[in-house]
């Protein structure tokens, strides 16, 4: 599996580029911003995109759908709870005086479970609210994307519209903190951790 991380946009979100080595399919995960990147990125590796998938939709994760879309066609997946913020992606920006094209409306809805293949590649969405309603991470055997879930050392806001403490914590012990050790943990801003990292030195869950 190709794993390409770029940092992007002023909020120095993740964007990760997915890809099949055999297939040479793609999936672009959390494109927040810096489109001309993330599509040098995909030619760099030879890679045909065939998702765009939203962790959640904040703007400094999402704020690139559009533009990835109209480049590529790729259809764009979100969770059902978070796909009213596509719409509302400028005037999110705006309020931190930032700028962010609306979203074109999700192609697809993704619920806990849902499986995403591309080549010999297959993401689950495991549903994991409490930054936002709808925020998922997604698991492949040893990696794992988590948005704004889970950081080295520390957790996502949960003081947003849709934000709740206590649900983040629970879903990260009960959904994450079981897939084992020494999977690969990669969030939404900051650098890679694993879950056994998580488990011992997080200070959220002690």
């Amino acid at each position: 599996m190709i794993i390409q991380s770029l940092v992007v946009g002023p909020i120095q979100a993740n964007c990760f580029i997915l890809g099949c080595e055999q297939s040479k399919e793609a999936a672009v995960i959390d494109p927040g911003d810096e489109v001309g990147r993330i599509l040098a990125g995909l030619q760099k590796h030879g890679l045909q995109l065939k998702y765009i998938i939203n962790t959640h939709g904040h703007f400094d994760h999402v704020g690139g759908n559009k533009a990835l879309k109209e480049k590529t066609g790729a259809p764009i997946l979100i969770h059902q709870a978070d796909a009213p913020m596509l719409a509302q992606l400028s005037s999110s920006a705006a309020v931190w005086g930032m700028h962010a094209d609306d979203s074109p409306p999700p192609d697809q809805y993704l619920k806990d479970g849902d499986q995403i293949t591309f080549g010999e590649i297959t993401l689950e969405v495991i549903h994991t609210p409490g930054h936002s309603l709808g925020g998922i991470s997604l698991y492949t055997p040893k990696a794992l994307f988590v948005g704004d879930t889970l950081f080295a050392g520390s957790i996502g806001r949960t003081d947003f519209p849709g934000g709740d403490y206590d649900q983040l914590i629970s879903g990260v012990r009960k959904r994450l903190f079981p897939l084992g050790d020494d999977v690969r943990v990669f969030p939404g801003h900051g650098p890679a951790t694993t879950i056994g990292q998580e488990k011992r030195y997080n200070p959220f869950f002690h």
